[in-house]
């Protein structure tokens, strides 16, 4: 890309929602570039049979000729896309300096319930997933989370002990940040 023509240059969050299906992630890549479009970030996931991925996509058109490079994938997969014009800012990264993994009994609130007192102890949450384990009869909630610890480890692990004396199970993991 030409630094010079930058300005002419528009970002969108391009996001894409549908029944997962092998193809997806070439067709609709496939349009984008046919249509001229580059790519910067991406993040695709799968949840409960269902395909999603956002992309920073980045053109000289507006977020409706975006839409319509990529209608062809979106009809041939049945897809739902949101499109959202954005600034850039690749490159703008946080490295997590804490890895945490909680399990406990499913139940209503535990979500929230848990990432609020990890927030108010400091807990900048980069990456976050989740899953139902165990059985029908008895699930098991668990949360893997990978965040900054603003306030330190200290902070972190005195607001997960209140978590632990609720019957939540917790792992906290320092992570050692690479340089150079």
């Amino acid at each position: 890309m030409d630094k010079n023509n930058q300005s002419e240059v528009t970002w969108h969050l391009l996001t894409v929602v549908g029944e997962d299906r092998p193809g997806i992630v070439a067709g609709v890549t496939a349009s984008l570039y046919k249509g001229g479009y580059n790519l910067g970030e991406t993040s695709m996931l799968r949840l409960g049979g269902l395909f999603t991925i956002m992309m920073m996509v980045s053109g000289a058109q507006d977020g409706e000729a975006l839409q319509a490079v990529i209608s062809p994938a979106v009809k041939k997969f049945n897809l739902r896309v949101h499109v959202d014009k954005t600034g850039a800012r690749l490159h703008d990264h946080k490295t997590p300096n804490v890895q945490i993994t909680i399990y406990g009994a499913d139940r209503a609130g535990i979500v929230a319930e848990t990432v609020t007192a990890l927030s108010e102890s400091g807990l900048d949450i980069l990456d976050l997933s989740s899953d139902v384990a165990g059985s029908t009869e008895k699930p098991v909630y668990v949360l893997m989370i990978d965040g900054d610890a603003t306030q330190g480890l200290d902070r972190l692990k005195t607001s997960l002990t209140s978590l632990e004396n609720k019957g939540i199970e917790i792992s906290l993991t320092p992570l050692e940040t690479m340089v150079g």
